[in-house]
């Protein structure tokens, strides 16, 4: 791979709404690739589109990727000697370069209405602006100079296309999809700048903005790649071959079942959330899920995204940043679409919170535990966390599993009661309940032996007892081992718990 030039790479989203997931990974893709090779990563806005502009969009992007973890070296939001970085305050900037098109004969100015497009595309099927149609459309190749010198002055409005040669073979060389042959016969001439807002499109903008900035490699998803042959045109057109940059086309995110690409309704449907952050639509109202909303690690995320459409050629899962930036590699980049497996991104959070120390994750936990009117100490939600993490793929599952440790059982579960209380269990309890009020030493160490010792010496069924003690202190059949249960419960806790089982549940059975 060629790396000659220091490395720059751009992620260039439009502030037209939330920041899909599938952005999230193109993103990353170019965070790790950059920081591999010691190279810069610029974040810029693509605002040409001002039709489509949602107030808040930007800020809701930056903030994901401040939650994410990936940090920009240049850009909006954090400077550099190569802005502006929005688009829109580039105006003056791209007139130039449209004008160096016009000059040289590269682009021509259209005066089509949108009225006289469709009747043409309504007369022709599969109508394409193009070599063999541009001599029958009002435009500056097919029109007078005079005309055209006149309708300008007039301030008509215009648009400026790239004048595109037919029977050229255009190749693209891909790092990960190798060499993509199209010969220029199909490709139809672009809008490259529109008079009615004085902005570039999409296609113009980012060829001069990747130039100026000096950006050395595109990593894009694989929706861009039917654009690339234009933008190596375009490179050409301007005479920049030699500091074209190097286009990597990314493997398109796909639907966990059936065909196509990701979408937020496949979400929607399915109960997993497709952004980053949550997203309140300002027009409709709507609420949709976000990654950190539902509960999500930002490490989990990472991991999870980096493994869809690459991985390490290892079997390893559980990667840091550090390792991803190690290990990434462009060309294992699969040119297949990656199935986003929703279950694997929960499996992958499991992940993470089981190997996340406790202390770090219980500021969350308590939180969760208050909203439910669970008042308690830091300590004491850390030691239930430790005892139970392993049993959720996120922590706020963990409140209604673990309600027991703070709150006394009201009720007992029926069928628990049907299947672990005996019609023994009552004299069992009550001399279990002596036993360890008797017990000075009430750790886990104290009391393990002793009531094993117990157990032992009545000849009684070690199933038998454990299934009813825990009966008895959790109100059903769960948690982790009963000696964990009644050593943070404390001795006064577990008594009192036992002998209202005793006093509520039947005698007999």
């Amino acid at each position: 791979m060629n790396t000659s030039r220091p490395v720059r790479v751009r992620f260039a989203p439009s502030p037209t709404g939330p920041l899909h997931i599938g952005g999230v990974r193109t993103a990353l893709y170019n965070y790790l690739f950059a920081r591999q090779h010691g190279g810069k990563l610029i974040f810029r806005i693509e605002d040409t589109d001002s039709a489509r502009f949602v107030p808040g969009a930007e800020e809701y992007i930056l903030e994901s990727f401040r939650w994410l973890g990936i940090d920009f070296d240049e850009g909006v939001g954090f400077g550099g000697d190569n802005g502006p970085y929005r688009q829109s305050e580039r105006r003056h900037i791209y007139k130039e370069y449209v004008q160096r098109l016009l000059d040289a004969g590269r682009a021509y100015i259209a005066f089509d209405t949108p009225e006289e497009l469709a009747a043409a595309r309504e007369a022709t099927r599969g109508f394409q602006y193009d070599a063999s149609t541009r001599q029958q459309m009002r435009n500056s190749l097919s029109l007078p100079h005079e005309e055209t010198a006149r309708l300008l002055s007039e301030g008509v409005n215009y648009v400026v296309r790239f004048r595109i040669e037919p029977g050229e073979d255009v190749v693209v060389n891909d790092i990960i999809r190798g060499e993509v042959r199209i010969n220029s016969s199909v490709l139809d001439d672009k809008v490259l700048y529109k008079a009615a807002d004085q902005l570039p499109t999409y296609h113009l903008a980012n060829i001069v903005d990747d130039h100026l900035m000096e950006v050395t490699h595109v990593i894009r998803g694989e929706e861009w790649l039917p654009s690339a042959p234009l933008h190596v045109l375009l490179y050409r057109a301007f005479g920049w071959e030699n500091t074209m940059p190097q286009f990597a086309h990314l493997p398109l995110l796909l639907k966990p079942d059936g065909k196509g690409k990701l979408s937020k309704r496949d979400g929607d449907r399915l109960g997993f959330p497709v952004f980053p952050l949550e997203w309140h639509d300002a027009k409709t109202g709507d609420v949709s899920r976000g990654y950190r909303e539902d509960g999500y690690l930002p490490e989990a995320v990472i991991n999870f995204l980096a493994l869809l459409g690459w991985n390490p050629g290892t079997e390893q899962e559980i990667l840091s940043m550090e390792e991803l930036v190690a290990q990434f590699d462009l060309t294992k980049c699969s040119k297949a679409g990656a199935k986003f497996d929703f279950k694997k991104a929960a499996w992958f959070n499991h992940e993470y919170i089981l190997h996340k120390p406790d202390a770090e994750l219980v500021p969350a936990f308590l939180d969760l535990l208050r909203a439910d009117g669970i008042d308690t100490t830091e300590e004491r939600a850390c030691a239930v966390l430790g005892m139970m993490k392993g049993r959720v793929s996120f922590v706020k599952e963990l409140v209604p599993l673990c309600r027991f440790f703070f709150v006394a059982p009201q009720e007992y579960d029926e069928k628990t009661v049907r299947k672990r209380w005996k019609e023994y269990s009552p004299q069992q309890m009550r001399e279990l309940a002596d036993l360890l009020a008797g017990t000075q030493d009430f750790s886990i160490e104290g009391q393990e032996p002793v009531v094993h010792a117990w157990i032992e010496e009545k000849g009684y069924k070690m199933g038998d007892v454990m299934n009813a003690w825990r009966l008895t202190l959790v109100g059903e059949g769960i948690g982790p081992g009963m000696f964990d249960i009644s050593a943070f419960l404390g001795k006064q806790e577990t008594l009192s718990r036992m002998q209202r089982a005793i006093e509520t549940l039947p005698q007999t059975v």
